[in-house]
């Protein structure tokens, strides 16, 4: 014999869900209890947070080929912001458990004389940063949101596009750019770093090509990566793009009126290593940073927010 009971019906929960919570990179509504947007995959903590506050978080994208160093770049940027007391330099306070993934991934792996794993394609494994940053030459703190995006993704968006939503979402919101080239490959003579670089800013012009709204306005900052291994390229970052990168230095100076070009490097030395399965990569021998804020602190200068 079976005995009845009483379950009470709490259907009163589906409001909940009725009232949908729009992303903060693409627009798109997604449930309240929701961990990652159902279209563009990123976080739903942006927009729960951004819903919070008064001032809504710019978007700043850093971009880059596959290997170029974005991981370890906005790492160590992070990590250094965030220990910076004094009042007078930039700083940085992280919004959000999620925000403190990036710095601690670079800081373990540096740690251990290793680079951090390349960031996988999957939207929904990318490593996200919402931030307060804190800078000398403005009255009110800037609320900034930046994610660490897979090379090969943004390729795959600027060839095929609509590929990745997030990607052009985020690109089309964006308030500047931190653009990342190899410069070791390109003072050994690679081409590959200034093409990519070229179909980059190229496809950034096609989403918004308003002179003074759009991205020929927006303030872009070109660094070159690994500079530590080509030291002429701190000398003059400029005259460094203009010989080994011709096309990348041309199209910013007719095309883009908000441009600077930097130089940064993270390892003082590094060295090649054999792998357990035979393969060689390079390890950082040292930790050096150099020119690492430099062009972040320009860009949050140049930004039209707050």
């Amino acid at each position: 014999m079976t005995k009845s009971i009483d379950i009470p019906l709490q259907s009163y929960q589906l409001a909940k869900y009725a009232v949908q919570v729009p992303c903060y990179i693409c627009g798109e509504g997604n449930a309240f209890d929701g961990e990652f947007c159902r279209h563009c995959f990123a976080p739903m903590a942006l927009a729960h947070q951004a819903n919070t506050q008064d001032v809504r978080p710019a978007m700043i994208a850093t971009l880059g080929a596959s290997g170029v160093g974005k991981t370890v770049y906005l790492g160590m940027l992070m990590d250094m912001l965030s220990r910076e007391t004094d009042e007078r330099r930039l700083q940085m306070l992280a919004r959000g458990a999620f925000s403190i993934n990036l710095q601690q991934i670079t800081a373990s792996a540096l740690a251990r004389c290793e680079f951090p794993d390349k960031t996988p394609n999957e939207p929904d494994r990318w490593n996200w940063v919402h931030c307060q940053v804190r800078d000398p030459k403005r009255k009110q703190p800037v609320e900034l949101v930046m994610p660490d995006m897979a090379g090969e993704a943004i390729m795959e968006e600027i060839d095929h596009p609509f590929t990745y939503h997030g990607t052009r979402a985020l690109l089309t919101k964006s308030a500047g750019v931190m653009v990342l080239v190899d410069g070791h490959k390109l003072q050994e003579g690679s081409l590959d770093q200034d093409h990519f670089t070229t179909k980059l800013l190229s496809y950034l012009r096609e989403l918004d090509p308003h002179p003074r709204r759009g991205w020929p306005a927006r303030p872009i900052a070109v660094v070159f990566t690994k500079a530590d291994q080509c030291d002429n390229c701190f000398d003059d970052p400029s005259l460094f793009a203009e010989r080994y990168a011709s096309r990348l230095w041309q199209q910013c100076q007719q095309r883009f009126t908000s441009h600077r070009f930097f130089a940064a490097g993270v390892a003082g030395a590094c060295a090649p290593r054999t792998q357990y399965d035979g393969t060689r990569v390079n390890v950082p021998l040292r930790i050096e940073p150099r020119g690492i804020t430099e062009p972040f602190a320009w860009l949050v200068e140049q930004m039209k927010i707050g």
